[in-house]
């Protein structure tokens, strides 16, 4: 069963925004005692927490679809919808966020850190919100905004002040196990670690925590072997040790050759240059491993290294090298710059910006981009002749028609706004009360019959036939 999961991909849906309410009020004595319908509420949205009893990204692998609740449609008698409650998903301390093509939209580290990764969808207006001196008991009733869909990738990178590097089966879990209370798997063949472990380490009046990336080996920065899979866990930390095995059996490989190794691995990976370097030569209980340990000692410390030799077992050297990873952690963070709080940068929009642009497509559609142009769209009921005459009057004083007009459409050329697309027709003159759901500016562009002239239709079939008098008396019906 899988334990361990730092990389997973979310399918995330916001909650919709609820529908606007159309409703007149009525009561003893007033029929029309004007709109009283409620304004849908806003739909849920998605926001991820940093929350530090969280360790692994386990169970977003079984949960991949996250769906946040919907707005409640308004009602009438001036009742608005209920707002869906915010869905808060809790991640790891490390974890970046990037979307599905590999841009990264937040790295969010520190404890309690949030970032609303989808945006629940806008309630409607009902008509009651929608009511001015000119519409003054509207017909129609603003649709809910859907609420963001998108695919996201989560991805940990430990937070550790010290990461452990070296050849699979150099003693590196076992290192770990004995300087915190980590109990990783330890085994006599490579590639026993086949997980990252973090283990809390305390030496005096310092805490630090370590990490355990499984085992590199030549190739590991171009996929070979589990070394690229887990090498982002070690992109934080404070300070790398390599851990180098004096003892092994094999008799191409050495410690200097081990080291040149993870070193060029390393420096493929990129973004480690800075941090420094301390050298473990593990395994000192070992005969053999102890003349070889004190045999290159010189070499490492000739290239500026601070070499260290310790046991596992019987943990030789260990309190001399945990105290010196101790001060080494110290001092990077004393370094570091003072974190500040983030500023909230307002950006606004230019005077002469009206919020839209148009542009004309190779197939001669004329494209209108906004945010909030293509949020009215979203917005309008289409199958209502009165919130389109809405729209378009909201689209004349926002100033698209004239930019249509200036880049050179006709009236007919096919324009699109978002997901619709219609043939463009100027709006002619202002709107004029009638009744609820119609607008008489569209009467000609619509193929629908009109109230009034399904009234007129039905008086006339309620009509009696004619009678026509002869000359000679009879009556003749035509």
């Amino acid at each position: 069963m899988t334990t361990f999961v730092d990389r997973v991909v979310l399918h995330l849906q916001a909650g919709d925004g609820g529908h606007g309410c159309v409703s007149v009020h009525r009561e003893k004595f007033k029929p029309l005692g004007g709109p009283d319908g409620g304004s849908g509420g806003h739909g849920g949205s998605i926001t991820l927490m940093v929350d530090p009893q969280q360790h692994t990204l386990l169970d977003f692998h079984f949960r991949p679809h996250v769906k946040a609740a919907n707005g409640t449609g308004g009602m009438g008698a001036n009742r608005d919808g209920a707002n869906a409650p915010d869905l808060v998903l809790k991640v790891p301390d490390g974890t970046v966020v990037q979307s599905a093509d590999g841009e990264v939209l937040a790295d969010l580290v520190g404890a309690g850190t949030t970032f609303e990764v989808a945006r629940g969808g806008r309630g409607g207006r009902g008509n009651a919100a929608l009511a001015n001196t000119r519409r003054k008991v509207p017909g129609f009733a603003e649709l809910g905004e859907p609420g963001d869909r998108l695919d996201v990738v989560l991805e940990l990178k430990s937070v550790a002040d010290v990461g452990l590097v070296g050849f699979p089966s150099a003693g590196k879990s076992s290192l770990i196990s004995v300087m915190s209370a980590a109990k990783p798997k330890i085994a006599d063949y490579p590639f026993t670690t086949l997980v990252p472990n973090l283990g809390v380490v305390q030496a005096g009046e310092h805490t630090f925590t370590v990490a355990d990336v499984p085992g590199l080996i030549p190739g590991a920065a171009t996929g070979k072997g589990l070394g690229l899979e887990f090498l982002r866990h070690i992109e934080r930390t404070s300070v790398l040790v390599h851990v180098l095995d004096p003892a092994a059996l094999e008799i191409e490989r050495d410690p200097l050759a081990d080291l040149d190794a993870i070193e060029a691995e390393l420096a493929a990976y990129g973004g480690l240059e800075d941090r420094p370097r301390m050298v473990v030569l593990n395994k000192i209980d070992i005969p053999d491993g102890r003349e070889l340990a004190e045999m290159v000692r010189p070499d490492l410390e000739a290239r500026g290294y601070r070499v260290f030799l310790v046991s596992a077992v019987t943990r030789e050297g260990l309190k001399e090298f945990t105290y010196a990873l101790a001060q080494a952690v110290t001092e990077h963070r004393a370094a570091a710059p003072v974190a500040e709080p983030t500023r909230i940068v307002l950006r606004p929009r230019a005077v002469d910006d009206k919020g839209f642009t148009v542009e004309q497509d190779p197939d001669g559609v004329y494209v209108v981009r906004g945010t909030q142009v293509e949020r009215w769209i979203r917005q309008t009921n289409f199958d209502n002749d009165e919130a389109i005459g809405y729209l378009a009057d909201r689209l004349e004083r926002l100033g698209v028609e004239a930019a249509l007009a200036k880049k050179g459409a006709q009236a007919g050329d096919p324009v699109r706004i978002g997901t619709q697309e219609f043939d463009w027709q100027p709006t002619a003159g202002d709107y004029v009360a009638g009744p609820r759901g119609t607008d008489a500016r569209l009467e000609e562009q619509s193929g629908r019959t009109s109230a009034a002239q399904r009234l007129a239709a039905r008086k006339a079939r309620r009509a009696p036939a004619p009678v026509l008098v002869h000359e000679d008396g009879e009556d003749l019906v035509e």
